[in-house]
């Protein structure tokens, strides 16, 4: 795997809201490239149901919430990307990413923080990268500790816990 060959595709929001009712077929049918099971099972579905309500409520928001992580080389769905919403006021954006537990170990939530960072300093209408994670999730803190994301503090998620914050300015 390389990183060039990974990239995010965007999906419609009729994939978006059949993710998030765990209709695998009907996402596929909507979806431009083949989604896999696990886009489906419970550690993924409440993504897409965060997003299916932005889809509707802020289709603004569609060009920049979580899409799927796809390998053009394997031509396959890895994992989801993405950020949570399009810019706010203060022209920060926060990155999300999964992995299919299948294609861990590969170097593919690399990529998709570097797709991330790369989208997010193209656009000038963003000066912030916030990535937020667990204080248990040692794999997602060593990555982000490899690039000059800062440790801006800690926030209560009523979803996830306690997220440590990490900011990255331009």
């Amino acid at each position: 795997m390389t990183a060039g060959a990974v990239r995010i595709v965007q999906l419609p929001a009729e994939a978006i809201i059949a993710l998030a009712d765990g209709d695998l077929a009907g996402a596929n049918a909507a979806s431009p490239v083949p989604l896999t099971g696990w886009m489906v099972s419970d550690s993924s579905v409440r993504t897409w149901q965060y997003r299916a309500v932005q889809a509707i409520q802020t289709p603004q928001d569609l060009p920049w919430i979580t899409g799927i992580l796809w390998d053009d080389e394997e031509r396959v769905a890895v994992g989801q990307s993405g950020f949570h919403a399009a810019p706010d006021a203060d022209g920060m954006v926060e990155v999300g990413y999964g992995v299919d537990p299948a294609y861990r170990r590969r170097g593919y939530a690399r990529a998709a923080l570097e797709l991330a960072i790369a989208r997010a300093q193209a656009d000038p209408s963003v000066r912030t990268l916030r990535a937020t994670i667990s204080p248990d999730n040692e794999a997602s803190l060593a990555l982000i500790r490899q690039y000059p994301f800062v440790h801006n503090g800690e926030q209560w998620d009523e979803e996830d816990g306690l997220e440590l914050i990490y900011e990255l300015t331009w």
